[in-house]
């Protein structure tokens, strides 16, 4: 009797997962369209082979193979930890039009002006059209070579011929090799032109940067493996409204996975921003009802912004809530705790929070600044000038602290400002967890801390109360 021959089946190209008959969408990772057939599973025999070089102990190992290499462009080195190391690969991520060729064609012009040899390679554009935009950027150097290829082969190739120390791919979906199924841009094409990299990468000790692009959840396309591939991942994040642009680590093995690059966007190209609290503040000639500052964390740097609320009578049977910058959830959690805890009548009037510049403040720290502008803007009273506010708000109106107090403090004192809003601080004694139920005021370096335990004594301190 003839022995049925094994039937195929399908495997997912992104996380690995098996099925016996196709499915548009992947029963684990639930990604669409990455189902494709599989012939039927083989065990192999993998012999073993001479290794070309002998393993050697770890202290032998020359550590000054990977002594780190700045860029030129400061921001960008901070988010990769004082620039890049030999062999490593580099992921942009970035939702179109946010300026991600801007930025890498001035860092490869920027590394090409100190000497050394430069590769950059585009897929999506001719040479002609990344010409004509060097030449508005004032990114033109000798030693900066530029190649307009959509083939890993032809790629590899230019690679070999020029020898850079330094290479920028845009983008990884824009280049397919035939060594591999699918079409450029396909999740097998992309995890076969980046291991691909990867490898000569680490051979010759060329460091590498990947542009990709981002789907409309803002994940990053191609395979999750693509992520696990590379050894930096940042995002380049940005309103399209606003000139201003971020750089963030999500994944760094050479440095820190919390820092923060930022930049603008101008007509000569892409701009470093040393101090960037001045973009999200405004200048009032006099104290204005509805607004106040706080410090937010982005990564390990302190970054000021302000809050605008504005609450006027509504006319609608159920008020309007309108927010810009801010999570809607915890602004919607403020005003419920604002009307239970501390009687300020917002439930029947239309509210507007916003944030100023274009920021974006999702951290815990700001719910205390925006309750206070709620407040101001409902009693139509106005805080003090120079001061802040920063803290968590609790359902039953407690305010706790939030990390980093001390370097938002530090912050805010060089900006200028002589007077903080922050949660009493709880220390943990012989009898448990003691918490100041007064008020107190202490002098730090350049700034006033006035600790209020509760939201309703915060708004009495800020002046904001009504009464």
């Amino acid at each position: 009797m003839a022995k049925t021959a094994a039937r195929p089946g399908f495997v997912c190209t992104e996380c690995g997962w098996t099925t016996v008959k196709w499915q548009g969408r992947c029963g684990e990772c639930q990604t669409w369209g990455s189902v494709s057939e599989a012939g039927a599973p083989r065990l192999a025999t993998v012999q073993s082979h001479t290794p070309t070089s002998k393993a050697v102990p770890i202290a032998r190992i020359d550590p000054d193979l990977a002594i780190r290499t700045l860029t030129g462009v400061g921001e960008l080195d901070r988010v990769l930890g004082d620039g890049i190391v030999p062999g490593a690969v580099v992921l942009l991520a970035g939702e179109p039009g946010v300026g991600k060729s801007t930025l890498l064609l001035e860092v490869a012009a920027r590394w090409a002006k100190a000497g050394r040899r430069t590769l950059y390679v585009s897929g999506e554009e001719s040479a002609a059209q990344v010409r004509l935009r060097a030449g508005r950027t004032n990114a033109l150097a000798d030693e900066l070579y530029l190649a307009a290829e959509t083939d890993l082969g032809t790629v590899l190739g230019h690679i070999e011929e020029v020898a850079p120390s330094l290479m920028v791919l845009d983008s990884v979906q824009t280049v397919g090799t035939a060594e591999a199924e699918g079409s450029p841009g396909g999740p097998t094409q992309v995890r076969e032109v980046t291991a691909a990299l990867v490898r000569v990468a680490k051979r010759r000790g060329m460091a590498v940067i990947i542009v990709g692009h981002v789907t409309k959840d803002g994940a990053i396309a191609g395979p999750r493996l693509l992520e696990h591939l590379v050894d930096v991942v940042l995002a380049f994040e940005g309103d399209r409204h606003s000139g201003f642009r971020m750089v963030r680590a999500t994944k760094n093995r050479f440095g820190p996975a919390d820092e923060v690059g930022c930049f603008e966007m101008a007509e000569t190209g892409i701009v470093e921003v040393t101090d960037p609290s001045g973009l999200f503040t405004s200048v009032h000639a006099e104290p204005v009802p509805g607004t106040c500052i706080t410090v937010t964390m982005e990564g390990r740097r302190p970054l000021l912004a302000e809050l605008q609320a504005l609450v006027v009578p509504s006319v609608l049977p159920a008020p309007r809530r309108t927010v810009h910058g801010l999570d809607s959830g915890r602004v919607s959690m403020v005003l419920a705790v604002l009307e239970r805890r501390c009687r300020v009548a917002v439930g029947s009037r239309d509210v507007y929070a916003s944030t100023v510049g274009g920021a974006k403040v999702s951290d815990p720290s700001a719910d205390l600044a925006i309750a206070i502008a709620i407040a101001s803007a409902a009693t139509n009273t106005t805080l003090a000038p120079r001061t802040l506010a920063l803290g968590e708000v609790g359902l039953a109106g407690e305010l706790r602290r939030v990390p980093g107090t001390d370097r938002r403090l530090a912050e805010a004192a060089r900006l200028g400002f002589t007077d903080a809003l922050v949660p009493t601080e709880t220390t943990t004694g012989r009898r448990g967890l003691v918490d100041a139920r007064r008020l107190s005021t202490t002098e730090r370096p350049g700034i006033r801390v006035h600790e209020v335990p509760t939201l309703a004594h915060a708004l009495s301190a800020a002046g904001v109360d009504g009464r």
